[in-house]
């Protein structure tokens, strides 16, 4: 670790108050995942975006994302008071920004252990669907989150385009689902609703990391979480069935609280695509062993290839786990 924070770092924090402007603060270097470089410094943790993401394929991507991250937290606490970090500070120039640290649980550290709250999951769903509500159909959220470039780049490239150079006999297939992705524009999106970002309140899930934020198609936030609780059978074969009633409850949270035209056929298309991503895409799951993929690979083509809603996919693939 350095022995002091980078200087924009220190000018932000100095600029907003949030240290004082003789003081150098000690601090903590917090996981960024692959994408990011995370300060934690006192009750503050400032965050800003890598240009080149740290994964085996080249993969690039726009550092302007970082601006979009914070707007797409403040519009979150704006229809859901609590969904979100409160942001402190923010220099978009230097792509960086402060928000307050939570002390509070990760949901894939939960799952980890086995600790599959159907209640918990429930509560992911309905917030999700409120925060997808209320910047629905607004004009001014779509001018103001006309991010395709950086979501194509940090999310439908590395995804599904990429996946589907993987196995060209489904390339066609995938570029569909990317493309349609592309042009349904509904809702401002997270595009990273995952266990890993979403850390479990006292009242309720809170949302991180929504560096991928875009208005565009609701039905992939949907699918991307849904994706992972279907991995996670993998990773903790004992919780299995309790992972399962997770995704039931957070699905049926979610369409019981929405009206957006076809979501559920979208996502349904979407989610085996996504499970074949984490396994041949630019940003495969950490967790899964070898004879884990092949089973993950086998299960998503079939499923590619056929037509089903949400709860026969996770018919399907609890079947294929027995």
């Amino acid at each position: 670790m350095s022995a002091c924070l980078p200087d924009e770092v220190l000018r932000l924090l100095r600029g907003a108050g949030l240290v004082s402007r003789n003081e150098t603060p000690a601090f903590e270097v917090l996981s960024g995942g692959v994408s990011s470089e995370i300060w934690k410094v006192g009750g503050v943790c400032v965050k800003r975006a890598l240009p080149r993401l740290r994964v085996a394929q080249r993969w690039e991507a726009p550092i302007a994302r970082n601006r979009y991250e914070h707007l797409w937290l403040e519009a979150a606490t704006a229809a859901v008071p609590g969904a979100a970090p409160r942001i402190l500070a923010c220099d978009d120039k230097a792509g960086l920004f402060a928000m307050e640290y939570l002390q509070a649980p990760v949901w894939k550290e939960l799952l980890r252990q086995g600790k599959a709250e159907p209640g918990f999951a429930a509560q992911v769903g309905r917030t999700l669907a409120a925060i997808h509500s209320a910047t629905a159909g607004r004009p001014d959220v779509a001018q103001r989150f006309a991010t395709d470039e950086i979501f194509h780049a940090i999310r439908l490239e590395p995804y599904l385009v990429s996946t589907g150079r993987a196995h060209p006999d489904l390339q066609q297939r995938m570029d569909f689902l990317a493309d349609r992705t592309a042009k349904t524009r509904v809702c401002l999106v997270h595009g990273d609703v995952s266990p890993k970002n979403i850390l479990v309140g006292p009242r309720g899930p809170v949302f991180l990391d929504a560096e991928c934020a875009w208005y565009g198609d609701p039905a992939f936030d949907l699918a991307f979480c849904l994706n992972h609780l279907l991995l996670k059978c993998l990773w903790v074969p004992a919780s299995r069935s309790a992972f399962l009633d997770c995704f039931d409850a957070l699905a049926t949270s979610y369409l019981d609280s929405v009206s957006f035209e076809d979501i559920e056929e979208r996502a349904a298309s979407l989610l085996p695509a996504l499970l074949l991503a984490r396994v041949d895409g630019k940003s495969p799951v950490e967790y899964l062993t070898d004879d884990d993929k092949e089973f993950v690979r086998a299960a998503a083509r079939k499923l590619l290839l056929s037509k089903g809603n949400i709860r026969e996919i996770a018919d399907t693939w609890r079947k294929s786990l027995t």
